[in-house]
């Protein structure tokens, strides 16, 4: 199992680099790092290109997985897929950079799961009858399923949620006090009260 941070979002809305932004004195990309680590997992940072300079002061280049720009994605499922392709025999637990109040004790929650659910091509929370695809499990079949749709022209949209169609998923439905532990920061103005 490795985890990854994703980071290689462009953050178009919030107008600057989002695991960059500094919270608490720890950026962005630090403080998910810092949540992963904490299931004594290896952990790497998906970035792209442009990013990489910047990464790299921060974080050693061994932790970084810049993304694949010859698999023809975009979004977070081109940073998945990158760090698949370069760790191809492992499973990944995701999750986003910009979601901030992720407690450990949900990651650990969703890592239990998949230790005692085995057979599933990803381990994912459920809100409201939808997935929450950037904090969730991807195993290495799962993945392989997802870049043989793509070969084979069956990857309809680029998002995560339609290449969890493609898998087969279990769920963990979120209670309604976990839900805000998913909330995603995209713009200045839903930092207020950080």
């Amino acid at each position: 199992m490795l985890g990854i941070v994703l980071c290689g979002g462009q953050s178009t809305r919030m107008r600057t680099d989002k695991g960059l932004i500094v919270n608490e004195a720890r950026t962005w990309a630090q403080t998910a790092f810092d949540k992963l680590t904490a299931l004594q997992l290896p952990v790497k940072i998906s970035v792209n290109e442009k990013q990489y300079d910047d990464y790299s002061k921060i974080f050693s280049v061994n932790n970084l997985i810049t993304d694949n720009n010859t698999i023809a994605v975009k979004g977070p499922l081109l940073g998945v897929l990158s760090a698949h392709l370069q760790n191809p025999a492992a499973d990944l637990l995701l999750l986003a950079c910009d979601m901030l109040l992720m407690e450990p004790i949900l990651l650990k929650e969703l890592y239990t799961d998949y230790e005692h659910h085995k057979n599933y091509d990803a381990y994912v929370f459920t809100n409201d009858g939808q997935h929450e695809p950037l904090c969730a499990i991807y195993t290495s079949a799962g993945l392989v399923k997802i870049i043989t749709a793509l070969k084979n022209n069956q990857l309809q949209k680029h998002s995560m949620k339609f290449a969890l169609s493609l898998l087969n998923v279990y769920s963990i439905t979120l209670k309604e006090e976990q839900k805000k532990y998913f909330r995603n920061f995209n713009a200045h103005a839903e930092l207020n009260g950080l």
